[in-house]
């Protein structure tokens, strides 16, 4: 094998090497300042837990959002605050009064306007339950009061068991406050499961009590600095409680990462006889490097997320960026100030034998060198493996949250259920379509009775009538309320559950009739449900974009080759379409449990956390994509062989991109403990990514294709050599 050629001290220093050695001169006032802004940190961003939002799915500029809008300004028509449905022990009007009683006590809740049930409307029938012991009412809130706020006041007051009757409690904002209290304690479930089994391991690969306690002086400093990051931006726009996950699971994964890095880094220099105060600034000058490239690789991949219209997706996007940036503020100067007091000690109680330092040949190298010496059969035996976990992808149905992502028994998701089961004419999720410059009464009503056609519809209701297969078999008891000067509504009653591909057919099965006016909205829960789901994948082809030119340019300033970042884009793509096939097999089709814990399977994944785990996913093989080619790359601009350098690289960073990624593969699974599905899925679908990406890809596939390119990899053509000697990002 080659021998490794020191090239870290250039005759003139370079930015990062002369960080270092600021930071090493300055050692304790910058350890000082840092402990100070965690302290600030934690005091004013603990905040944050009481200013974010649960929901957040919607698309606010889509046509059920301008329906939506329409009916709460023209129409004062808005979504229920509660459906509640009330079911009695023996028949709801021989148990009238009982019921009775409980929804009076719900109208006097301060907020309530009005309550609209099987009661109070004489025995409605769309208002009773196929069991004839279950009535439903809807729960119409005031103007102007905090909807969250009301619907927990209604739980609190009516839900659950009352004497003889059993009321089930329902709406977008009681699902939204029983996933924020889900997620609440989930997050603390998982950080409790996830922070010692991580403490043991980095004992083990850090090889010392002292080394294995830097990465969570990074950790904590990304996680607290975030929360504050998060809770200023509450300040100004709507913040996804859901976020939370991703700046513990990412600010534990990058503390780990980076503090890996450079500690390793600092070992190998004292190693090669440096003084501490040298040691560290060649770190810094090298490994800091690296950190740097690495944290704004993951910044800029995670900020293609802020492309979505919903708060929930932008909400991770701040997340990432800020747990990134932080996570190298803190690699580049926490880290190294401790470094410079600690010195040799860093290796103090050791829980390994024998020397620390990094090895210059071992398991990877031999690794490496085995793969060359045969890379088409690995190259194509690899591959052929990864196609084959991406199968089950073909058959993905997308979805988004509802109510089922909580667990079975929360009184939310229970109530979902019984509405489903007992009200299948979904009387509290109606299609809204909204006129604008409607035409005449007589086509409006020629409309609605073709709407009422529809196999998936039951009834229709127009100013003028209810209508029912084509015919109208009641008039309109208030047809004021439903027309204006320049609209008028039509409701369209389905039998189909609106949050469900099927529902989302039908969406596009209305907007596909011609309308008697200049334009028509369709709305309600359905075509909000569906108008989001498309959102996401209307905008697919941006991220993709986004990331494929981003990945492109940091790389190639990184390494000067144009073959480089089309290999990391090519095995990346790989790489995420075996992690979708796994997440289809898993979580649409119900298989795994006793893995990932119970959860109700809907035959749908939920397209938003899948958006999450191509995102994360790749920001985090780009992490180890730059850790590995910084390496290779040192070494062969030293003048080492592609295959030494190759060899050596992964040797150098093989123990340090495993070790991390299980380690974060461990903060990641412990998502699955989550009694939320999407968060489930989550978890489970970075830690196989990342898993995937360690192992298969950096271990097998990326020696292989550098073996086959050879000197091609660092091919560019003659005015791209010219911008990288000028832009390029390189120490010195």
């Amino acid at each position: 094998m080659a021998t490794p050629i020191d090239t870290h001290h250039a005759s003139t220093p370079g930015l990062f090497h002369r960080l270092g050695a600021w930071v090493a001169r300055h050692r304790w006032p910058v350890l000082i300042a840092y402990l100070i802004a965690m302290v600030l940190f934690g005091v004013f961003g603990v905040q944050v837990f009481g200013a974010m939002k649960s929901e957040g799915f919607n698309y606010p500029e889509s046509d059920s959002s301008r329906a939506a809008a329409v009916l709460a300004e023209d129409f004062g028509i808005t979504d229920p605050a509660a459906i509640l449905a009330i079911e009695t022990p023996t028949d709801v009007d021989n148990d009238s009064a009982a019921a009775t009683a409980v929804l009076d006590q719900v109208a006097a809740v301060d907020g309530v306007e009005s309550v609209i049930s099987y009661w109070s409307t004489g025995g409605a029938p769309a208002f009773l339950g196929n069991d004839g012991r279950t009535g439903q009412a809807i729960v119409v809130a005031e103007d102007g009061v905090d909807r969250e706020e009301l619907a927990a006041e209604i739980v609190t007051q009516v839900g659950g068991e009352q004497g003889d009757l059993v009321v089930y409690a329902f709406g977008g904002e009681i699902i939204g406050n029983a996933f924020n209290d889900t997620i609440t304690g989930d997050l603390a479930r998982a950080e409790s499961i996830a922070i010692p089994i991580t403490a043991l391991i980095l004992l083990f690969v850090f090889g010392s009590v002292v080394a294995a306690g830097l990465p969570f002086l990074v950790a904590g400093g990304t996680i607290l600095g975030s929360f504050l990051v998060l809770f200023l931006l509450t300040r100004f726009t709507d913040v996804s409680v859901f976020a939370l996950n991703l700046v513990t699971g990412l600010g534990l994964a990058l503390g780990i990462d980076y503090a890996l890095l450079i500690i390793n880094r600092f070992r190998e220099e004292l190693a090669a006889g440096r003084s501490v105060p040298d040691a560290v600034a060649a770190t810094v000058g090298s490994a800091g490097r690296t950190v740097f490239v690495s944290g704004i690789t993951v910044a800029v991949a995670l900020a293609s997320l802020l492309v979505f219209p919903q708060y929930f997706l932008r909400s991770f996007g701040y997340a990432g960026i800020a747990a990134s940036l932080l996570a190298v503020i803190g690699a580049l100067t926490a880290i190294p100030a401790l470094l410079a007091i600690l010195g040799r000690n860093v290796n103090r109680l050791k829980v390994r034998r024998g020397d620390l330092a990094p090895k210059d040949d071992g398991v990877w190298a031999r690794l490496a060198r085995f793969v060359m010496r045969r890379p088409w059969p690995v190259l194509i035996g690899t591959v052929a493996v990864l196609l084959v976990l991406a199968a089950p992808a073909l058959g993905a149905v997308f979805g988004q949250v509802d109510e089922r992502a909580l667990p079975p028994d929360n009184p939310a998701a229970q109530a979902g259920e019984v509405l489903r089961e007992r009200f299948p004419g979904n009387e509290g999720s109606p299609y809204e379509i909204v006129l604008l410059q409607p035409g005449s009464a007589a086509e409006v009503q020629s409309y609605a009775e073709e709407i009422s056609l529809l196999p998936e519809i039951d009834r229709v209701t127009t100013a003028e009538s209810v209508i029912v297969d084509g015919a109208a078999v009641a008039p309109n008891p208030d047809p004021a309320s439903w027309s204006t000067s320049d609209a008028t509504r039509i409701e369209a009653v389905g039998n189909v559950r609106p949050i469900d591909p099927a529902g989302e057919a039908l969406v596009a099965e209305l907007r596909g009739l011609d309308p008697p006016s200049e334009e028509a909205l369709v709305g309600g829960l359905a075509a909000e449900w569906a108008d989001a789901t498309n959102a996401v994948i209307d905008r697919i082809w941006i991220v993709a974009l986004w990331l494929a030119i981003t990945t492109m340019v940091i790389l190639f300033l990184f390494t000067g080759g144009v073959l480089i970042p089309l290999k990391a884009l090519v095995l990346n793509v790989l790489s995420l379409a075996a992690t979708l096939g796994a997440l289809v097999w898993v979580f649409q089709n119900g298989n795994l449990q006793w893995l990932t814990g119970d959860y109700t399977v809907t035959g749908t994944v939920d397209i938003s956390t899948i958006a999450l785990i191509a995102v994360i996913a790749f920001a985090l093989s780009m992490d180890y994509e730059v850790f590995m080619l910084a390496r290779i790359k040192e070494e062969h601009d030293a003048g080492a062989s592609t295959t030494d350098a190759v060899a050596f690289g992964l040797q150098r960073t093989g123990r340090i991109i495993t070790a991390a990624a299980l380690l974060i593969a461990i903060v990641f699974a412990s998502f699955l403990t989550s009694s939320a599905t999407n968060i489930k899925q989550l978890g489970f679908g970075v830690t196989v990514a990342i898993l995937l990406d360690a192992t298969v890809v950096r271990a097998l596939l990326v020696p292989a294709f550098m073996r086959i390119a050879g000197n091609a990899n660092w091919w560019a053509p003659a005015p791209l050599r010219r911008l990288h000697a000028r832009l390029g990002l390189r120490e010195g």
